[in-house]
């Protein structure tokens, strides 16, 4: 069956199965950003925009989200590695594998959430899963990420 999208401000219409998820859609279509973890959505990596609001694509039936916009990292290039810079500079980036899902997150709150506080900021991140780091590095770049672009 055939949906429509906008994917990263682009319309397009893809040819999906009706059980098909969002994660696989994605994928088949090169959104390489979008990854597989656990297919139970616990851990997040595979999280993309929809209509600005982060979901988790792996358990997201593609044909739920015929006429919605989707956002993949591909879609914010800029500020992704504008995050990931952040994330460097805190020693917040270690193997990457969250960092797409992880920068959509961030940037979906920085459009949400004005001048979140640390609490805040840590229930808007739950859902996404490193199993690199404690958290602390990241909690310390999303604030001056935040800090410095708000």
């Amino acid at each position: 069956m055939k949906i429509q999208l906008i994917i990263n401000g682009y319309k397009k219409e893809l040819e999906v199965r009706p059980d098909e998820y969002l994660l696989d859609t994605l994928r088949n279509y090169n959104y390489l950003s979008v990854k597989r973890g656990c297919d139970s959505s616990s851990c997040g990596v595979c999280t993309v925009l929809l209509d600005g609001s982060p979901i988790a694509s792996c358990s997201y039936l593609s044909i739920k989200a015929s006429g919605h916009e989707i956002t993949t990292a591909e879609g914010i290039q800029k500020e992704a590695a504008q995050i990931s810079t952040y994330f460097g500079n805190e020693g917040a980036d270690q193997c990457g594998f969250c960092n797409p899902a992880l920068a959509l997150t961030v940037y979906a709150m920085k459009r949400e959430l004005s001048n979140p506080t640390d609490e805040e900021i840590r229930d808007y991140l739950v859902g996404n899963l490193c199993r690199c780091s404690g958290y602390v590095g990241q909690q310390r770049a999303i604030r001056a990420y935040l800090e410095d672009t708000l």
